[in-house]
């Protein structure tokens, strides 16, 4: 059965910075991209950044490219997300799943397999 477990969430001032991390286990990582997710309640869940399975190409939402970048060991997990000139609008609470993507923002949830996710905080 696939386990994803992120860590590295926390508390951070404005303009801080973070790395999370999913730790990725019993899962076909040849057929499925990795995606990292946030969601905020009452708001829509958001996907940030993905890896693809195919060739480790990278996309993001326009919302935090340039200021989040994904990336992974070799053995492909596990599957980080570098976050810098991080902002209050970025609070929520992140999680990495299976994912598809194809294109900036086109990221999306598939094949159901996701974490618990990882709270992060930014306030001053």
């Amino acid at each position: 059965q696939a386990q994803l477990v992120e860590s590295g969430g926390g508390l951070v001032q404005p303009g801080g910075s973070l790395k999370l991390s999913c730790s990725i286990s019993g899962l076909d990582l040849d057929y499925y991209a990795i995606g990292w997710f946030r969601q905020v309640p009452g708001k829509e869940r958001e996907g940030m950044a993905c890896i693809s399975n195919r060739d480790d190409s990278t996309f993001y939402a326009q919302s935090v490219e340039g200021r989040f970048t994904i990336s992974r060991e070799k053995a492909k997990s596990p599957v980080y997300l570098q976050m810098s000139t991080l902002q209050p609008e970025d609070t929520a609470n992140y999680f990495c799943a299976s994912a598809q993507c194809w294109g900036q923002g086109s990221i999306y949830e598939w094949g159901r397999h996701r974490g618990q996710g990882t709270q992060v905080t930014v306030t001053s």
